[in-house]
């Protein structure tokens, strides 16, 4: 995955617990573009591809396998991933492996998972 010296940097939001800019600084196009991130992520088979793709690097066969899922669900859905460069593809030969674009999807699967849990009491 690729690295980001913003999540590294100590003034990141989540390890200070404050915010990133005050509203009134961010853009309205920039919201609009967040809020169309999130939808990205508002789909369970989606979410249970991310999920694999902590692990690392996995292919569309193996994908569809562990997911018990069609190839071509699997392959429709990579693509709306793809899309919206929350995973990005690697060809060897005739098989397409599939990974995390960066390390930010990871924590975003994270972060909202730790707070679906808490909320649960786990």
């Amino acid at each position: 995955m690729n690295s980001c010296s913003y999540i590294k940097n100590k003034n990141f939001a989540h390890r200070n617990h404050e915010k990133v800019l005050p509203a009134q600084d961010i853009a309205l196009d920039t919201l609009f573009e967040l809020s169309e991130f999130f939808k990205f992520f508002g789909d369970t088979t989606r979410i249970r591809i991310i999920h694999l793709m902590l692990s690392g690097e996995i292919s569309v066969n193996d994908i569809a396998e562990k997911l018990n899922l069609e190839q071509s669900v699997v392959s429709h859905q990579l693509r709306i991933l793809r899309t919206a460069n929350l995973v990005k593809p690697r060809r060897e030969g005739r098989k397409m492996f599939y990974s995390l674009d960066d390390e930010h999807i990871g924590l975003i699967f994270n972060t909202g998972l730790t707070h679906i849990l808490h909320k649960k009491g786990k």
